[in-house]
C-alpha cells in the first residue's frame, strides 16, 4: 500500500530560526554500492525558490547525493542509503511513500539531453497524461504550451509540435527536458550537468532560464562548471571523495571558504 507524502501523519521539521524554509534536508546520509561506500554521513539543506550548486572533482558523490533526493539509487540493486532525507519534513524513503509521486514532484533533468522518440508535443504531454492531470484535450494543450513557453521554447518550436523532439538541435533538446520535466508541475527540479553536452551559447540560454525557474522551482544543480555555479546559484556545496566538505552562501564559498581542501579546488590545485 503507497501513500502520498502529505497523507502522512509526520510532523515537518521546523524551519532554522532566521533562514529561509528548506525544501528538502539531508541528515547523515550515508550511501553504499555493495561494499563500497560512496557518501559519508552528509546532512545538507536545499532551500526552497533558490538555485543550490553541488560541486567537486569527478567521482566526489555530488550526483550520487542528488539521486537521493528523488530515490533514483532504487534502480540500482546494489545501492544503499541509510539517514534522513526529507521533502517538506516528510520522510522521503519511508516505505509507504508511492515513489511514482515522489518523482512527479521531485523531477530530474540528465546529463544529456533524452528527448522521447515521440514529437515535441508528446514529449511534454507524456508525463501529464500519465498522472492524469488532463481531463481534456485543452487542458492538455495548455499544459504543454505553457510548458515550453517556461523553458523558453516554444517560440522556436510552435509551428512544428508534431515533429520529433529527437530533431532539434542540443540545447534545444535539453530545454525539451526541462519542459517535459516541469509538465508535471514540479516542486524541485535536480538537474544533473544539464550543460556539459551543450555548446556555450546553448549553455547560457539554460542558464538563464534556470536563473527564472527559481521563482517557481527549488533547484539542485550538480555541475563540474565553478564558473557555471558561481552565475546560477546562490547556495554551493563541494564534496570531495564523498564528504561534504563545506556549504554555504555562493558568494562566501567562492570568495572566503573556511577549508582548505575548498580555496584548493577553487583555485585549480586539483579537481
Amino acid at each position: 500500500m503507497t501513500a502520498t507524502l502529505d497523507a502522512l501523519d509526520v510532523t515537518p521539521e521546523p524551519a532554522p530560526t532566521g533562514s529561509i524554509q528548506p525544501k528538502m534536508v539531508g541528515r547523515n546520509v550515508d550511501v553504499f554500492y555493495g561494499d563500497k561506500q560512496a557518501l559519508f554521513d552528509v546532512s545538507l539543506e536545499v532551500p526552497e525558490n533558490h538555485v543550490t550548486a553541488l560541486i567537486g572533482p569527478s567521482g566526489c558523490g555530488k550526483s550520487t547525493f542528488l539521486r537521493c533526493l528523488n530515490r533514483m539509487n532504487d534502480v540500482i540493486e546494489i545501492c544503499r542509503v541509510t539517514g534522513d532525507l526529507t521533502l517538506d519534513g516528510h520522510d522521503i524513503y519511508d516505505p509507504a511513500i508511492d515513489v511514482v509521486e515522489l518523482r512527479a514532484r521531485v523531477g530530474m533533468v540528465f546529463q544529456k539531453p533524452n528527448p522521447f522518440p515521440k514529437s515535441i508535443f508528446d514529449n511534454v504531454a507524456y508525463g501529464p497524461q500519465i498522472h492524469g492531470m488532463a481531463q481534456a484535450s485543452t487542458d492538455l494543450e495548455e499544459i504543454v504550451v505553457t510548458s515550453l513557453k517556461r523553458a523558453g521554447l516554444f517560440e522556436e518550436v510552435k509551428d512544428r509540435l508534431k515533429e520529433p523532439g529527437t530533431g532539434l538541435s542540443g540545447g534545444q533538446q535539453q530545454r525539451l527536458c526541462i519542459a517535459r520535466a516541469i509538465a508535471v508541475n514540479p516542486e524541485v527540479i535536480l538537474m544533473d550537468e544539464p550543460c556539459s553536452a551543450l555548446d556555450p551559447i546553448a549553455t547560457a540560454r539554460i542558464e538563464e532560464l534556470i536563473d527564472e525557474l527559481k521563482t517557481k522551482f527549488t533547484i539542485v544543480i550538480v555541475t563540474h562548471s565553478m564558473q557555471q555555479a558561481a552565475r546560477v546559484s546562490q547556495k554551493t556545496a563541494f564534496f570531495h571523495l564523498g564528504i561534504l566538505v563545506e556549504e554555504g552562501q555562493t558568494e562566501t564559498i567562492f570568495t572566503n571558504p573556511s577549508d582548505q581542501r575548498t580555496q584548493d579546488y577553487i583555485t585549480g590545485r586539483f579537481g
